[in-house]
């Protein structure tokens, strides 16, 4: 028998991180309880509005965010705020398929072009590994807001 995963972020900013990673992937903030949703509208103003009527005190209010997959095929993603700093490199982390089936220039034509567009969305570009086939298509290594590394590959 198989098994779902979550994947789950340590951040500062849980807020702010899901929204970084929502841009990445096209995933939205799923619905709080009780609440349905049209189908492809992100549930973050829905959260807000939410957690505004429970009472839940401010200092609370970014403790955690959430995405889901729209196409339901992707894992959850869950962001919970932690006090300490990230300190060392991740020994997990995500490779974002942003070439699928381009190989070569083409293949990193559009790994650059996925780059500049992370970088303007608060992401950090650390470097770029190029093709060594039959082993490696080549990829670009990056940082997420809070310093999590991912791949472009």
């Amino acid at each position: 028998m198989s098994r779902t995963v979550q994947i789950t972020f340590d951040a500062h900013d849980p807020r702010g991180l899901s929204a970084f990673w929502q841009q990445v992937l096209g995933y939205l903030h799923p619905a709080p309880p009780g609440v349905e949703l049209e189908p492809g509208v992100d549930g973050q103003a829905a959260w807000d509005e939410f957690v505004e009527r429970s009472g839940l005190p401010e200092e609370q209010r970014n403790s955690a965010s959430a995405l889901e997959d729209p196409d339901g095929v992707g894992p959850r993603l869950f962001f919970q705020q932690v006090p300490e700093d990230k300190v060392a490199k991740n020994r997990v982390h995500l490779d974002v398929r942003a070439a699928p089936g381009l190989e070569g220039d083409e293949r990193m034509a559009a790994l650059e072009a996925e780059c500049e567009r992370l970088v303007a969305l608060g992401a950090t570009r650390l470097r770029r590994h190029e093709p060594e086939p039959p082993m490696s298509g080549g990829f670009i290594v990056m940082a997420d807001p809070e310093g999590n590394e991912f791949c472009l590959d």
